[in-house]
């Protein structure tokens, strides 16, 4: 399962800053929250993404399928035939986008399933999401970018310099933060300044998933937990005793995390502490 993961990962300075758009108290929770198994026999599950429906949306690497599972837990498939589908979210018009991190491309489908490709050309893209003015973000491992797509299908850097990105959201204030497989979570700020928060991870993976004020949490790919990022660049647990978890998502109900986990092939709840 490791070299999977490698596989992934190689073919997938404090200073003072301005207040952070990471909100959150400092203290460290006490007792990370025990899991909360939902559904499991998915193979190797990496982006998620909620519908407007409340329909769950899971990219299944191993599987080369994306699976789709309703409100009453009813799975099915709702696409296949796919080369290492990582990244996956979906647009305010319902369209999913999910990343080929194997074929270099991104794919577009309706919900009713039909298919197309909406950018080619990229270098093992990850994570997928969307910032605050509605251009998809490409989290572009191989070239140490987050890319978007202008408006004639080209692309253009957003974030350069990084490590090996997989994953990224764009936080309230329009800084970012940003999931590195090779090396830590990057907090960038709105005047360029950069922290690395990155310390208490294994290795961050492409979950990365904001709630609507700004919490900030990153799964650890190469450790057991889900952490949340703080204000300060550090961060702490919000759940332990997971088997490599990749995928993230925050639920409808805006209290809770999703989170698919590599190891072991499930998806879990996490309640958001206060």
């Amino acid at each position: 399962m490791m070299n999977t993961l490698r596989s992934l990962a190689a073919a997938l300075a404090f200073a003072v800053v301005p207040a952070s758009p990471i909100v959150g108290p400092a203290a460290a929770y006490a007792h990370p929250a025990a899991p909360e198994k939902l559904w499991d026999g998915f193979s190797a599950p990496v982006g998620m993404a909620f519908d407007a429906a409340g329909n769950l949306f899971v990219a299944e690497w191993g599987a080369g399928r994306v699976s789709r599972i309703d409100r009453a837990g009813n799975r099915i498939t709702f696409a296949d035939g796919l080369s290492g589908p990582s990244g996956l979210t979906i647009g305010p018009d319902g369209t999913i986008y999910v990343a080929s991190y194997s074929r270099d491309e991104v794919y577009r489908f309706t919900p009713a399933g039909e298919r197309s490709v909406h950018v080619t050309g990229l270098a093992t893209p990850a994570g997928l999401s969307f910032d605050r003015a509605g251009r998809l973000l490409i989290a572009n491992r191989r070239t140490n970018q987050i890319l978007t797509v202008t408006g004639n299908g080209g692309l253009e850097p957003v974030i350069d310099g990084l490590r090996t990105p997989v994953g990224a959201v764009q936080t309230p204030d329009n800084g970012y933060v940003v999931s590195n497989i090779g090396g830590g979570v990057t907090i960038l700020r709105p005047d360029g300044s950069r922290i690395e928060a990155g310390e208490a991870f294994g290795t961050p993976g492409p979950g990365v998933a904001m709630t609507k004020d700004g919490r900030v949490f990153v799964v650890d790919y190469g450790g057991t937990t889900v952490r949340e990022i703080l204000a300060d660049g550090q961060s702490r647990a919000v759940a332990d005793g997971l088997r490599s978890p990749v995928g993230l998502v925050v639920a409808p109900d805006g209290a809770s995390l999703l989170t698919a986990a590599w190891g072991d092939g499930t998806i879990y709840r996490i309640p958001i502490p206060n």
